[in-house]
């Protein structure tokens, strides 16, 4: 090969597929974007038919309602952090009419570091290791 010809660099199945989840966020993105402008728009036109007699009247009404759903919204709060101390101390699960409070064994944790640096020496424990399949979770880069 001459100094003149030039080598191409061949994207990688990986480089490839990666490139194809960038584009497919991308359009993730741009569709949550337009949601988030329509519903902005809807408001602004809502916004723009309501007369200032309403919006006093809506304002009167959401402070009329203000410190009973302050008031509600604090007895939610001490009731669940009630039944959630009742319920570890009880240690079982408990029904109500419409809720149930579910206890959960707590997680046992291991340094897996550690563990498979061990098992290298002792690989009769790897018969009593499991992995559970990979999730996504998407999030706001930032």
């Amino acid at each position: 090969m001459n100094e003149e010809q030039t080598t191409q660099v061949v994207p990688t199945a990986t480089q490839v597929a990666s490139k194809a989840i960038q584009a497919a966020l991308d359009r993730l993105a741009e569709y949550q974007a337009q949601a988030a402008a329509l519903r902005l728009r809807k408001q602004e036109l809502i916004d723009g038919i309501l007369t200032s007699e309403i919006r006093k009247h809506i304002a009167d009404i959401e402070a009329e309602f203000l410190p009973s759903e302050q008031e509600c919204s604090q007895r939610m709060s001490e009731t669940e952090a009630e039944v959630r101390t009742a319920v570890l101390a009880h240690g079982g699960s408990v029904k109500g009419a419409h809720l149930q409070a579910v206890w959960m064994k707590g997680r046992v944790s291991w340094d897996t570091k550690a563990i498979d640096g061990y098992a290298m020496n002792h690989p009769e424990l790897f018969t009593f290791r499991k992995e559970g399949e990979p999730s996504v979770s998407i999030r706001i880069w930032k």
